[in-house]
């Protein structure tokens, strides 16, 4: 079967548990820590994916509940044995991420993601926020990365749009117009 498509069946049976659980923030702040903790751990993801010869089903649940530091609610605890089950640990980063879009899409709430040099502001964040409740009439969550390579200014990312007011992408169109310029010289 399509992989994206076992990620959306997946990810949407998640949704409709923790729904009819009332559960859902628990779930997805879990959801988040373990999607985080499979990408700061590449050899993790490499043992989720290999074969029930190399690493048993047993052994890979234990894994993912240790990336979350033990212990895990009852529903995420049946969720990812039922993704051990039927050996589908391997997508398993994949299928969080999927859920989390979908449990806040659901909920009117976007997802942003902020870069900036250094840590922002509450009240930078919070303005942000009331920006795009004003132009969309939804809620917003926003990531923050600290990346001390932009120089200055910062990187906003939401749905399909992208503000990017780095010091470093400005630096970038500047040098991109001299070669233009000097190619017109030459």
């Amino acid at each position: 079967m399509n992989r994206s498509i076992v990620i959306s069946r997946y990810a949407t049976a998640l949704v409709k548990y923790v729904g009819e659980e009332g559960c859902g923030e628990a779930v997805c702040s879990e959801a988040e820590r373990l999607r985080s903790a499979l990408q700061n751990a590449p050899g993790l993801q490499g043992m989720l994916s290999s074969s029930d010869d190399v690493v048993s089903a047993e052994d890979k649940k234990k894994l993912l509940v240790s990336a979350l530091g033990g212990s895990v609610s009852d529903q995420m605890d049946r969720y990812l044995e039922l993704l051990v089950r039927s050996g589908r640990t391997d997508m398993t980063a994949d299928i969080l991420r999927s859920f989390t879009d979908a449990y806040y899409r659901a909920r009117g709430v976007r997802k942003a993601h902020l870069t900036a040099v250094s840590e922002p502001s509450a009240e930078f964040l919070e303005s942000l926020r009331e920006l795009v409740r004003r132009k969309t009439g939804d809620d917003v969550r926003i990531e923050v990365d600290v990346d001390p390579g932009l120089i200055g200014g910062f990187v906003f990312d939401i749905d399909d749009y992208l503000l990017d007011g780095s010091v470093r992408r400005q630096l970038e169109l500047i040098r991109e117009k001299f070669i233009e310029w000097n190619k017109r010289i030459i």
